[in-house]
């Protein structure tokens, strides 16, 4: 099955294409940017896909009016173009719970929907339509996809964020949205559509939550973990997605971080973790020369501790290049945590033993590890 994500680069469309790229039954269609505007471009795209999943979209812009023109202008590009090249994908629209209220934003989504089904009927093509609640979760882009997002940006970095409405907000975390999006592509076979060719899903928050409670518990994220090195209780799935979205704003000069060496005449003393949650504790020798993990995790945290040897550890976020270098050595024993959707890697880079104490949130289980490897 070949897919295609528009709006590949943005929030929603990096975890979909990153989720999607560990599935080797499906055949990703790289989109760019530039394909709108670009009539031969898009046709091409469009062309190579039985699956368009639509994400491009305008959410902000001083102009309300330029918001509307330019979300549906996309639509009607992608229409021409799979007219034009004869071809009905299944289009997969990502609309909002906006289109249900007077704004322009909401308006263009409802209108967007109107005109993909238009054509669906017309031209005999597949069409879902999933109306998003608010997103949350890691790598979203701060005054722009979610309050979440602005919060932990602006907590991470020593800001105070202000509330304007201290209402409840309905939210979805991005990995059970992309769930739902996935099982929509797996149902694009024809007659696997229910109600014909056109289907319509409202995606129900999965957590109500005040405003003011997101704002409690990450100002306590940032006092327990980025200042006192404690994880959080991890077993509520909210609270560990939030964790873990917050994590992901961390600059990434807070590490390494030095521990606390405690030392007499038996020798020294390290704590290496302080936890309120569960986990796995480990520990590895490493000779010299060796590198030892080149894998991410979608869920999971993780710290590295070296406390004995000289050893390089190197993080890179999936679809980027940029790679991470934190150099340690024991004798000052200090430690790097992993965020989610980075692969990480640790090299013995001194001349003796490297030892490294490990810990993670969850136990390993071999029939759903969440450790994919790639190299750094």
């Amino acid at each position: 099955m070949k897919i295609g994500i528009t709006g590949q680069a943005g929030f929603i469309g990096y975890h979909l294409y990153n989720t999607l790229l560990l599935d080797d039954s499906v055949d990703l269609v790289p989109f760019k940017r530039n394909y709108f505007g670009n009539k031969a471009l898009l046709e091409d795209f469009v062309n190579q896909c039985d699956v368009i999943v639509h994400l491009a979209a305008m959410n902000r812009h001083e102009d309300a009016n330029v918001i509307f023109d330019t979300n549906i202008d996309l639509v009607h590009q992608l229409v021409n173009a799979c007219t034009s090249k004869n071809v009905t994908p299944h289009i997969i629209f990502s609309s909002s719970s906006q289109e249900e209220k007077e704004n322009l934003y909401g308006q263009s989504k409802k209108e967007g929907k109107e005109k993909f089904i238009q054509w669906a009927n017309e031209k005999g093509g597949n069409f879902t339509s999933l109306t998003i609640p608010n997103v949350f979760g890691p790598f979203g882009r701060p005054n722009y996809n979610s309050v979440v997002a602005t919060f932990c940006h602006k907590i991470a970095h020593n800001e105070n964020p202000t509330i304007i409405n201290d209402s409840a907000v309905g939210l979805i975390y991005i990995n059970e949205l992309v769930e739902i999006f996935i099982q929509s592509i797996k149902n694009s076979k024809k007659g696997e559509i229910k109600d014909g060719n056109i289907k319509e899903l409202k995606i129900a928050p999965t957590k109500n939550i005040k405003v003011s409670e997101i704002l409690r518990l990450l100002q306590q994220y940032k006092t327990d973990y980025m200042e006192n090195g404690i994880f959080p209780n991890l077993d509520l799935d909210f609270e560990k997605a939030l964790f873990n979205t917050f994590r992901c704003y961390i600059p990434t000069s807070h590490y390494p971080v030095k521990y606390k060496k405690n030392t007499d005449n038996r020798g020294s003393f390290v704590e290496i973790a302080r936890t309120q949650t569960s986990g796995q504790f480990s520990f590895s020798t490493t000779v010299p020369g060796i590198t030892r993990g080149n894998h991410f995790h979608t869920r999971k945290a993780e710290r590295f501790a070296v406390i004995s040897g000289k050893a390089l550890i190197q993080l890179r976020k999936i679809g980027t290049d940029e790679i991470l270098d934190y150099y340690l050595d024991g004798e000052e024993p200090a430690y790097v945590d992993m965020p989610i959707w980075y692969t990480h890697n640790i090299k013995n880079i001194g001349d003796t033993e490297l030892i490294t104490l490990f810990w993670i949130n969850e136990p390993y289980n071999p029939e759903d590890a969440d450790t994919y490897f790639i190299n750094v």
